[in-house]
């Protein structure tokens, strides 16, 4: 039976809420990781009637801080797309969430749900448009902002995601080539083969290079730490200078939504997304000959659970890493895109090639 309007609704809100709440989460983990790094106790001051839980009423404290602060915007400023830029930013950061699979099939009654909101045969095509309509409102917003400051910082944002964007794509050729599709289902479906009968099919083993290159360039596809010369404190502020309120809070989420996105998107083409070791449609098959049975929606609660575990982890590593690396200067960060990264990624599309060739 096909899915309901109901079903849909929920998957819809899934996709919403997870990434939501997830990026309003990292605005907590972000500092709490930072204290832990630094040895600091870190932010732990908000409160509700006395209770303190280490911290996490911050990112509560910081949604009612944007809603209710006044959202300024200078005399000059172009004022329809000043308002609208931020908007541009969060939606396209959003919408690319649809084609992420977080689950196989979930069947409740005659009813079969894909555990995955729009089952596109062109999803990493249309997850790499979407993502790059991002920029329009980073631009935008610097443009309509009239400050030679955030101006700078809109064409650094432009010029940067342009070029780790031509890399970003050459980089998944390829896993592209290995899973001979370009449906996320599809490419996650085929991490379910095994090597010697016992060994994982991931991408990370058979594209180490290119998970590599994929992961380096979503982090500055991200514009965060080492990356962040768009929005550089130290130099020129960033591209969002002259917003305050929900209009810097919607760039502040879109921020932390992408490292999401970027996690997801890691897990789905590289660590076997929802996949759990030995587990098939009605329950494990070890490798050794052992079986254990298990209901289907037990089987769909491992998928998702291992999907979500899987992204925590790569969002704690992109943490650290923030936590990690200083500042690249503009010119390193251009130069690392063009001169080493893309070589490198054109190189890997070659091995690959050969390898198929060979194997064939």
């Amino acid at each position: 039976m096909a899915e309901t309007i109901g079903v849909v609704l929920i998957k819809l809100a899934f996709v919403l809420v997870f990434p939501l709440g997830l990026g309003g989460l990292l605005t907590w983990v972000e500092r709490k990781q930072s204290a832990v790094m630094q040895d600091r106790i870190g932010a732990n001051r908000a409160s509700i009637f006395g209770l303190r839980i280490i911290g996490l009423f911050h990112p509560l404290a910081d949604a009612i801080k944007m809603f209710t602060k006044e959202s300024f915007r200078p005399a000059n400023a172009e004022k329809f797309i000043f308002t609208l830029a931020p908007a541009i930013s969060v939606f396209f950061a959003l919408v690319g969430f649809a084609v992420i699979p977080f689950g196989d099939r979930l069947v409740v009654g005659d009813t079969v749900i894909n555990l995955q909101l729009a089952p596109l045969n062109v999803g990493i095509l249309y997850l790499f448009a979407v993502a790059g309509m991002s920029v329009y409102g980073v631009v935008l917003g610097a443009w309509a902002s009239r400050n030679n400051f955030a101006l700078l910082g809109g064409l650094r944002a432009a010029a940067q995601m342009i070029s780790y964007e031509i890399v970003l794509g050459v980089s998944i050729f390829g896993a592209i080539m290995v899973y001979e599709s370009v449906d996320l289902q599809e490419m996650v479906n085929w991490q379910g083969n095994y090597f010697w009968g016992w060994l994982p099919a991931w991408g990370i083993l058979l594209q180490p290079l290119g998970f590599i290159l994929f992961f380096t360039v979503g982090i500055a596809e991200t514009k965060r730490v080492p990356f962040d010369s768009p929005e550089g404190e130290s130099e020129i502020i960033g591209y969002f200078l002259e917003y305050s309120g929900m209009g810097f809070g919607m760039y502040f989420l879109t921020d932390f939504i992408e490292t999401v996105m970027l996690a997801a998107l890691t897990v789905t083409l590289f660590f076997g997304g929802w996949q759990v070791p030995y587990l098939a449609a009605d329950g494990f098959h070890f490798p050794w000959g052992g079986v254990l049975a298990l209901q289907n929606w037990a089987v769909a609660l491992l998928q998702v659970t291992s999907f979500v575990l899987k992204v925590f982890f790569f969002l704690w590593l992109q943490m650290t890493i923030r936590w990690t690396l200083p500042r690249f200067r503009y010119d390193q960060v251009m130069r690392l895109a063009w001169k080493y990264l893309l070589p490198l990624s054109l190189v890997n599309i070659l091995v690959t090639g050969l390898i198929i060739l060979l194997l064939e």
